[in-house]
């Protein structure tokens, strides 16, 4: 549990992925009004399959490590892949127990992303 933690804590101090992404064909920004935690994701996505990722945002440690921890995961995934992503996909990123308060931080990201696959109607050349 503590080895969890430990990375939650890396994560979140020395995020992976984090920044904008240039040429990215998905973006999607998404917050929580009620704790101020914000992620907003940048993807590039070619032939249904994300070949780069990142992710900008603030906020607490989960939401922020959560990004992070996706981010890495999601690169050379199909796109059909991750619209099936659920909460127990980001909860096994993690690794650690999140009570129901937290658990909104910890799937912010995670709604940006599918948020962001599911708005995306057309593949640019």
């Amino acid at each position: 549990m503590d080895m969890f933690r430990e990375a939650i804590i890396d994560h979140y101090k020395r995020p992976r992925r984090k920044g904008p992404l240039v040429d990215a064909n998905v973006h999607r920004h998404e917050s929580n009004p009620f704790c101020g935690d914000e992620v907003t994701v940048h993807l590039k996505v070619v032939d249904e399959v994300v070949v780069e990722a990142s992710f900008e945002g603030r906020g607490c440690a989960i939401s922020q490590a959560s990004a992070s921890m996706i981010m890495e995961e999601i690169v050379g995934l199909p796109v059909a892949e991750l619209k099936k992503w659920g909460k127990e996909d980001v909860l096994d990123l993690l690794g650690i127990e999140i009570g129901p308060v937290r658990l909104k931080c910890a799937l912010l990201p995670l709604k940006a992303l599918k948020a962001g696959l599911y708005g995306l109607t057309e593949w640019p050349e």
